[in-house]
């Protein structure tokens, strides 16, 4: 996965195309955005099992004396929290304006040593930032692109997973709570995910890759492309980094509120100033689901009118799930419960709900 001015490609790019995978540039990489029907990728996650090569995420060591402290400086949820080997954290890591540089996941794997996911897309910008706080703590970085990652979601996808993975990889997977990982030999392997659905997101030397792809299709384990991807994300109701908050947004105003932890009091983190003088303050935005009363597909960037003032949609699809038409929108903090989206000139009614849309396969409306 070395870079060169040509777009990137992952260990999987043959597989790819021997699936018949559409690829389109998504963040500098050559990427399957679907193959074949988007809608029927989307069904065959939430009904049984599908795969998605999530190779160009970034993947990042921290090793040393001060790594704990490091990240709790670095991050705005607390990483103190993850006392048990393999925990998983979701985090934002803020600027000093407490904007929003990523959202992330950290595993505890040891006191010394913790591993971060990041997005492909905030790459350069994620690891100059880090390079410029590490200063003065003992810790060591390390990129970790000699790996490749596949994510499994669905209803069967865990039971699909461990039929074909190696016997002590099986047996430490199956007994995986929800939100923990495992390194078992050379392979890292997490009960996450970013559907909605249950299932596991595997790290495993780049060699490797292509033989476990390859077994998962043949246990029944289909390809899944980028855009089935982002309507299971959006219908379980999770941001996109670029598109649901950036750098301009705060946790806050991007319904992450729960992400942020303000105790203890003493813990200093990148951000934190900014955060209270808003919470004192109070936001002036919010996050919400929106979903269409009548027909039409929901965009970005399209208009949401409410009695106090406009908004703007951040994310929007048309649900394979639900039949209907939902959104991520920004809008006054006072929104109440219903409002109105333009499109195409006209005002189309829409309710405001808390996300998620679906969770598990079934409607959460």
């Amino acid at each position: 996965m070395s870079e060169t001015n040509a777009s990137l490609r992952t260990p999987l790019y043959d597989q790819h195309l021997q699936a018949g995978g559409k690829m389109v540039d998504f963040a500098g990489w050559e990427m399957p955005i679907n193959y074949g029907s988007q809608v029927q990728e989307h069904h065959q996650v939430r009904k049984d099992a599908g795969m998605f090569d999530v190779s160009h995420m970034v993947v990042v060591d921290f090793k040393g004396a001060n790594s704990k402290a490091f990240l709790q400086y670095l991050l705005a949820n607390d990483v103190a929290k993850l006392k048990d080997q393999g925990k998983a954290l979701y985090s934002c890591m803020l600027n000093d304006k407490a904007g929003v540089i990523d959202d992330l996941i950290v595993y505890y794997l040891a006191d010394d040593f913790y591993r971060m996911v990041i997005n492909a897309a905030t790459r350069e910008n994620d690891l100059a930032w880090i390079n410029k706080q590490i200063e003065g703590f003992d810790v060591s970085l390390q990129e970790r692109d000699d790996l490749s990652m596949i994510a499994v979601q669905g209803p069967n996808a865990r039971e699909k997973a461990l039929s074909v993975l190696d016997k002590e990889v099986a047996e430490k997977a199956a007994i995986l709570k929800p939100f923990f990982g495992v390194q078992v030999g050379d392979t890292f392997i997490a009960r996450t995910g970013y559907t909605g659905e249950d299932g596991f997101e595997i790290m495993l030397p780049n060699a490797n890759a292509a033989n476990l792809w390859n077994a998962f299709i043949d246990a029944g384990i289909k390809p899944t492309g980028l855009g089935a991807r982002d309507t299971l994300r959006l219908e379980a109701g999770m941001n996109l980094y670029g598109t649901d908050m950036d750098t301009s947004t705060s946790p806050l105003s991007a319904g992450l509120r729960w992400t942020i932890a303000l105790e203890p009091k003493e813990r200093n983190f990148l951000g934190r100033a900014a955060l209270e003088e808003e919470i004192a303050t109070g936001s002036t935005s919010k996050l919400v689901g929106l979903v269409l009363e009548e027909r039409g597909v929901l965009r970005r960037h399209q208009k949401v009118i409410t009695a106090s003032g406009t908004g703007e949609i951040t994310s929007g699809t048309f649900s394979p799930t639900l039949g209907v038409a939902i959104a991520m929108a920004r809008v006054p903090a006072d929104t109440g419960d219903s409002c109105h989206v333009e499109i195409r000139g006209k005002q189309l009614a829409a309710r405001v709900v808390k996300p998620p849309f679906v969770r598990n396969g079934k409607s959460c409306l």
